[in-house]
């Protein structure tokens, strides 16, 4: 049986975890495991994942990890099921429409090159602390209306939340209740007088004739600060660590930037960080293995996206592969709502980078370090440069 504590671990090299899930997938479709006492099971396969995700009748989505299988609290629309989540859906689906994150675009663009402009001279830097964490950071809290001076202050809490090992459960509830209060602080402002932001807008904002409540807004805004935080950020390291150690991929998009967008939906496919999971809601099986009703299911994105019955050299990033049908963005109803706005992030972050910094490295004798808990991260990524 597997242990929680041992395939999600606080520290490892980095690229452990991945390569853990591609043993586990060639092992079996499926592995009984234990989180803190709770059972769950682990499925590593993606047309068994894939089924688990784009079937909501069956597999729920509330529940707050292998380790929290009927949570206090509530990340909205995250944790809610259909028709509910639909309806969240649907009112969210205009703020990160195509269209609306095309606007976006010179804004964030702006906001990448000042943090180049800040680090290219340098010849050095700590990836994640200065560029991975730091840019979406930014840009979330410009598009909902935040002060910009407390980008650091969310970073510690983006990290006690999501990355903290699954022991550690009482010290990021704390950090929930933290920005909980943040959030309803402004809240309370904006319904006094509202902005040009999302906070502003979602005040306005009626389900069934009913004013969404502040508890309502305040579970959202949690769920957007962690997403809008986490996701860029470690897709980011994961594509910048391979770039950095893999010279002719980096020569090729150097050479041809066309190629970026291919390229980073394969480090989204190769690199997929995210390791959801859900609850069945009734009993039913998966891989032919009974899973009984309240059980846990594990659907690690990277075990699904790293099957080599579904992809031609799965083992390998091959930047300009061709019918990419990833999952790295989920599937079925609660896929990625952000997904625009990450893709447009890390298109810009990689076009502008390699403008102005074509050739780096990784800096000699750091070791990278890996964290499994919550999410797949790494905890450090130092490059070097020549200047």
């Amino acid at each position: 049986m597997l242990n929680l504590t041992e395939v999600a671990r606080v520290e490892s090299p980095a690229l452990w975890h991945f390569d853990n899930f591609d043993r586990l997938r060639a092992e079996s479709p499926i592995h009984p495991g234990d989180a803190l006492g709770h059972d769950f099971w682990l499925a590593t396969r993606m047309a068994d994942i894939r089924e688990v995700y784009q079937t909501p009748s069956v597999f729920s989505n509330h529940l707050g990890g292998l380790h929290v299988p009927d949570p206090e609290y509530l990340w909205i629309p995250e944790m809610l099921d259909p028709p509910l989540h639909t309806t969240w859906r649907q009112l969210l689906g205009g703020l990160f429409s195509p269209g609306t994150i095309a606007k976006l675009e010179p804004r964030v663009r702006g906001r990448f090159n000042k943090i180049l402009d800040d680090i290219a001279e340098k010849g050095e830097c700590e990836f994640i602390q200065e560029v991975a964490l730091l840019y979406p950071n930014v840009i979330f809290m410009e598009l909902m209306g935040l002060p910009v001076e407390d980008a650091s202050q969310f970073q510690i809490w983006e990290t006690e939340i999501l990355h903290l090992p699954p022991t550690e459960l009482e010290r990021s509830m704390a950090a929930m209740a933290q920005v909980n209060a943040y959030f309803a602080d402004l809240i309370a402002a904006r319904r006094v007088e509202p902005r040009d932001d999302i906070i502003s807008t979602a005040c306005g904002w009626e389900i069934d004739g009913k004013p969404v409540t502040d508890d309502d807004l305040q579970s959202l805004f949690l769920l957007l600060f962690m997403a809008g935080l986490d996701t860029v950020a470690m897709q980011l390291s994961y594509s910048f660590m391979h770039l950095a150690t893999h010279d002719e991929d980096r020569r090729r998009i150097v050479e041809d930037p066309s190629l970026i967008p291919g390229a980073i939906e394969e480090f989204v496919r190769y690199y997929s960080f995210v390791t959801p999971a859900r609850k069945a809601i009734s009993d039913t099986e998966i891989a032919g293995c009974p899973v009984k009703a309240g059980e846990i299911v594990w659907l690690p994105l990277v075990s699904a996206n790293r099957d080599p019955a579904e992809f031609p050299d799965a083992d390998k990033v091959i930047i300009d592969r061709q019918d990419n049908r990833h999952i790295g963005f989920g599937a079925g109803p609660h896929r990625c709502l952000g997904a625009h706005l990450a893709r447009q992030e890390l298109n810009i972050a990689l076009q502008e980078w390699h403008k102005r910094i074509p050739n780096y490295r990784l800096a000699p004798g750091v070791e990278i370090r890996e964290h499994g808990s919550g999410q797949i991260g790494l905890n450090n990524l130092s490059l070097i440069w020549d200047v």
